[in-house]
């Protein structure tokens, strides 16, 4: 079988002293109360983990969470990746007011399926019992636990257990899980202990991806790296954990005192931590309205951070009422799109509600804009994922962050591997045209703009490889035309006035009466850049050296080099010098041109033909 069915991660919840961590024993015989406090005060204070082989062959790991209302965000990280709970009710006391919230944090936290464990039934009559099986009614009525098996127990130290077979049997007829492979490995820690003999241990529930002995990994948000060096699932050393696994982690080169629960192990460079976190909350019918600005206590799997709330689609949480929020932590967080979480109030304690995260990597919303980010997030719960390359913006996405996204490629256009929405390749694509037309506007006689005069403003901040693509992009829909190092606008051309063409006319013919002793070209740039600009792109002109020389003067120049060298082996400097009647100063540019333009090759102080 699959580790996706052979694995259940079953939570036990309810009510401090309703027999939680008693049922647990004497379903799997191991007692979870394993610090000294905890056997001193009979409650459980930490999480507690065993797991228990079911009829069917599958595994049923359990995590057992304290009930005590001060140990609500305990009860939470136990709760983090649960396929299904066990809720367990006193029959002495019947629901209590853990169990109410205990059963709205599970529901907030999506788990979807479970049974009921009316406990101690071996201390009250039957009349007591049918109360606290309507109050069970009552309690479940309208959640995931509507119609839920009520099975009947009792765990006496020395007695008989009753309706074991039945639990038994019930967990074993939930519904497999359905689990990931793919995508980083995360891990968030629930504990972090030393162990005589092994060191460094974490535990946790793996919620996506694989791990494999002697991998490297990242534990974030802090950003510190370890190696994995021994692994076990259900008491047993692995070689490779995965999805939905209850898992201890061996880790080599991190000590105890640098972890705590609330971290998460991951792929090294898989998640990028965030302190701005887009959410749909659904708050509690009996939490008090919190207003827009308020503290709250966000947790997230086994993380809890104060966090500033926006309400983007009000004044205020509203009793009962569903609401777009936006979540700013103290503290970086490692979230992806559909994580769940709980939202507590931060003074005095209790539970306002939770919800799911949309954007995990949200930019902060100003008041003005929450109509627009409302917009977009109801795009994105409606399966519109490409509005988060929408919301990236003029950023865009890197391949691996729209992965975590769950960003489908092909609503993506790709530019220097960054990944944009349509709508912003659109306006990108519309300021480059518009910053090329103002170019050509501002320079009316130069045929082009070099490039690097384009990359400013936005397209400074991308990465060169995105200029380059929407370059490319341009060119090949035919909206510009790219010349060597510059560009321009297809539907560019110069046009000169009847002052210009003349003026330009007669700087071709000054240029071509001074034959091979042209003027310099940075003084005639400095006087008439723009129309040298034109006669050299023209071809007209060619710079050599310093100096400006006219294309007729170097063709006559470069044909008394070749009949030169039909009749002799090699030409001298002092040769070429004679045959032209220049100075050293013009002719050793030229020489120069000619071995560049393949004329003549030099060897030693002679040309010969190349």
């Amino acid at each position: 079988m699959s580790s996706e069915a052979t694995n259940l991660i079953v939570g036990t919840a309810g009510h401090i002293d309703h027999g939680k961590t008693s049922l647990v024993r004497a379903l799997t015989g191991v007692d979870l109360d394993r610090l000294p406090e905890e056997k001193d005060r009979g409650i459980t204070i930490a999480l507690g983990f065993t797991h228990l082989s079911l009829p069917s062959g599958r595994n049923a790991a359990f995590i057992d969470v304290p009930g005590h209302e001060r140990l609500i965000r305990t009860m939470i990280a136990g709760a983090t990746g649960l396929d299904a709970v066990m809720l367990c009710v006193s029959a002495v006391e019947g629901v209590m007011p853990q169990t109410r919230e205990h059963l709205s944090i599970l529901e907030i936290l999506g788990v979807s399926q479970g049974l009921i464990a009316l406990t101690m039934t071996d201390l009250v009559d039957e009349e007591m019992r049918e109360l606290a099986e309507m109050d069970i009614e009552e309690a479940v009525a309208g959640t995931f636990l509507e119609g839920a098996p009520v099975i009947a127990s009792a765990s006496p130290p020395d007695g008989e257990m009753i309706g074991h077979a039945d639990l038994i049997a019930a967990l074993d007829a939930l519904h497999p899980p359905r689990r990931s492979a793919n995508g980083p490995f995360r891990l968030p820690i629930d504990r972090a202990f030393i162990q005589r003999g092994f060191g460094t241990v974490v535990t946790g529930t793996a919620r996506s991806g694989t791990l494999s002995d002697g991998d490297e990994i990242e534990i974030l948000p802090e950003g510190l790296r370890a190696r994995i060096r021994g692994m076990q699932v259900h008491g047993e050393a692995v070689g490779q954990a995965a999805a939905g696994q209850r898992t201890a982690i061996n880790l080599a080169g991190i000590e105890r005192d640098d972890l705590a629960r609330g971290m998460t192990l991951t792929t090294p460079g898989a998640i990028p931590p965030s302190s701005i976190l887009d959410a749909r909350v659904q708050h509690l019918r009996e939490a008090p309205a919190i207003p827009h600005g308020a503290r709250v206590r966000l947790l997230v799997d086994t993380a809890e951070v104060m966090a500033v709330m926006s309400v983007l689609d009000g004044d205020e949480l509203t009793p009962g009422g569903d609401h777009l929020i936006q979540l700013r932590t103290e503290t970086p967080m490692v979230t992806l799109t559909g994580d769940r979480f709980v939202l507590r109030r931060e003074s005095p304690l209790e539970t306002l509600g939770g919800g799911t995260i949309l954007d995990p990597w949200a930019r902060r919303v100003r008041r003005k804009h929450h109509d627009r980010a409302v917009e977009e997030l109801m795009r994105l719960e409606g399966g519109d994922r490409s509005v988060l390359l929408l919301r990236a913006g003029e950023a865009g996405l890197g391949a691996s962050e729209a992965g975590l996204y769950g960003v489908p490629e092909a609503e993506a256009t790709v530019l220097g591997g960054r990944w944009f929405h349509a709508e912003q390749r659109s306006s990108m694509r519309a300021l480059l045209l518009e910053m090329l037309s103002q170019w050509h506007r501002d320079h009316p006689l130069l045929p082009g703009a070099p490039r690097r005069d384009l990359r400013r403003d936005v397209f400074q901040r991308l990465p060169e490889g995105v200029f380059v693509d929407l370059i490319e992009m341009l060119a090949a829909d035919g909206a510009v035309v790219l010349e060597g190092p510059r560009i321009r606008a297809a539907d560019f051309s110069i046009r000169l006035s009847p002052a210009q063409a003349a003026a330009k006319a007669s700087l071709e013919a000054e240029v071509r009466a001074a034959g091979l002793q042209g003027p310099k070209a940075a003084d005639k740039l400095k006087q008439q850049g723009p129309l040298v600009h034109l006669l050299l792109d023209a071809g007209a002109l060619e710079r050599v050296g310093p100096y400006l020389i006219h294309r007729a003067s170097l063709d006559a120049a470069r044909a008394q080099v070749t009949a030169w060298l039909d009749e002799h082996d090699a030409m001298l400097p002092t040769d070429f010098k004679e045959m032209t009647g220049l100075s050293r100063k013009y002719a050793i540019p030229l020489l120069e041109w000619l071995d560049a333009s393949g004329i003549t090759r030099r060897c030693g102080d002679r040309r010969v033909r190349a």
